[in-house]
């Protein structure tokens, strides 16, 4: 049997990320969206949500909010209710750089200054109605996210 920390397997495998689907309400009510603006292939240029790459010791969770505060700045807690799961997404091709699934998280918070870090270029609120282009499948994480919001 393998040790903790070892793993050794005989067929292919997924890459695990995280999505956050962060709403930004303004003191007028209206909902705005952070994306960040990707730093790299694949998609450089475009804007996605924040997110990122499973790190081996840590949960779906914890890897969440660390992306999220790694190319952001905004600091936000699945254990404080904060963060919630939306859904796990798992199309074969939605990733050009192999099989990867991910789980989307989404927030609710009042609007507060964010700044690109890490891999992003830049972080941004954009108002719902004035969306740039997504990358991946985040158009379709984000109509869910806005379905469960309402």
């Amino acid at each position: 049997m393998a040790s903790r920390g070892t793993y050794i397997y005989d067929y292919p495998r997924p890459a695990v990320t995280t999505d956050c689907v962060v709403f930004g309400r303004e003191a007028s009510g209206a909902l705005s969206v952070l994306l960040i603006e990707r730093g790299g292939a694949p998609f450089e240029g475009c804007w996605a949500f924040p997110g990122g790459f499973l790190e081996m010791d840590e949960t779906v969770e914890e890897g969440a909010a660390r992306e999220l505060l790694e190319e952001t700045g905004l600091c936000l807690s699945p254990a404080s209710g904060q963060l919630t799961q939306l859904g796990c997404y798992s199309e074969v091709d939605r990733d050009p750089r192999g099989r990867v699934i991910t789980i989307a998280f989404y927030a609710l918070i009042e609007k507060q200054p964010v700044k690109g870090s890490d891999d992003a270029r830049q972080a941004q609120w954009f108002p719902l109605s004035a969306l740039p282009p997504l990358a991946f499948d985040h158009a379709l994480i984000l109509r869910h996210a806005l379905e469960r919001l309402r």
